[in-house]
């Protein structure tokens, strides 16, 4: 079956440009690993009229609604590989199952590549986090910290101490004279020792261990972790890229589409600040565009 539109990755994105193709009437199959981003997350925050929902379960209930449609299809797997062009793509899964379409939206994501810090990535999406604004309210006026990771880090802190109390760990790392000076302005405390562990219950922080053995009560603590594609597609593609803040993402037209024709793209991989909102919004200008290039 030759497909209108095959939609790569079935998260806010994808699920989002899938429904508007749906609703233009267009055949649309959606190929997705159902490992979204934010599944590590328990709840999903300033998303309008989802405030504080678990992302997994807005996840279930899209993609129902979407399932709804008589010309859509679901596919289980991972898409390894696109050939062909447009009105002639064909994509390829690791199964060796091959699905055939006329556009292309890739939405497969990205992902976090989280430092190897012992207690760090079981409390990852909870108590270890990157966005303020998804986040950073509920733990608003308690004890925070940002992990030096990259040179913009010291940027993130300054935005950070509009939470609350506000710690620089540098983890052995340096600090400009400047950079140092406007931290201190903002009265935020900055630690030099390297950071050997974090401490607490559970998904919960309480406490950053340094390689003297000493502790430091905390709450929350902020890394702007670099991040991956999901898939080496674009690129094999050949999809114009650019490099943001924390990695690389796909550059597109104001329409969601590559610089490839008739591939577009949506969310994580198409911009440098990330969260569901702006993901949902790329998926919806992506499915509409890819039912007007259907037509015209």
């Amino acid at each position: 079956m030759l497909h209108d539109a095959i939609v790569i990755g079935g998260s806010f994105a994808g699920l989002s440009a899938a429904t508007y193709i749906a609703r233009g009437r267009r055949t649309v199959a959606i190929i997705d690993t159902g490992l979204p981003r934010n599944r590590f997350a328990a709840h999903s925050h300033g998303f309008l009229g989802q405030d504080g929902s678990e992302p997994g379960a807005i996840l279930v209930t899209a993609r129902a609604q979407v399932e709804a449609y008589p010309t859509v299809s679901f596919i289980s797997g991972e898409a390894i590989s696109v050939s062909g062009a447009r009105d002639g793509f064909v994509v390829k899964l690791a199964d060796g199952t091959e699905v055939e379409g006329r556009r292309i939206v890739l939405a497969f994501g990205v992902s976090d590549s989280l430092p190897d810090l012992p207690g760090l990535r079981e409390r990852w999406g909870n108590s270890v986090i990157h966005c303020p604004y998804c986040h950073g309210f509920e733990f608003s006026g308690q004890q925070l910290g940002v992990l030096n990771m990259h040179p913009r880090s010291s940027h993130q802190v300054q935005l950070i101490s509009e939470w609350g109390p506000t710690t620089f760990y540098l983890n052995g790392g340096e600090i400009a004279d400047d950079a140092r000076g406007e931290l201190e302005k903002r009265g935020v405390a900055i630690e030099s020792r390297p950071v050997t562990a974090l401490h607490g219950e559970g998904k919960s922080l309480s406490a950053i261990e340094f390689a003297d053995g000493t502790e430091r009560a905390i709450d929350a603590l902020y890394i702007g972790a670099p991040t991956r594609l999901n898939s080496s597609i674009a690129a094999e593609l050949g999809c114009a890229m650019e490099e943001g803040q924390v990695g690389p993402f796909i550059r597109t037209d104001g329409m969601k589409m590559t610089s490839v024709p008739g591939v577009y793209a949506a969310g994580d991989i198409t911009r440098a600040m990330h969260n569901v909102t702006f993901a949902a919004s790329d998926g919806v200008m992506a499915g509409v565009a890819v039912h007007a290039s259907l037509i015209f």
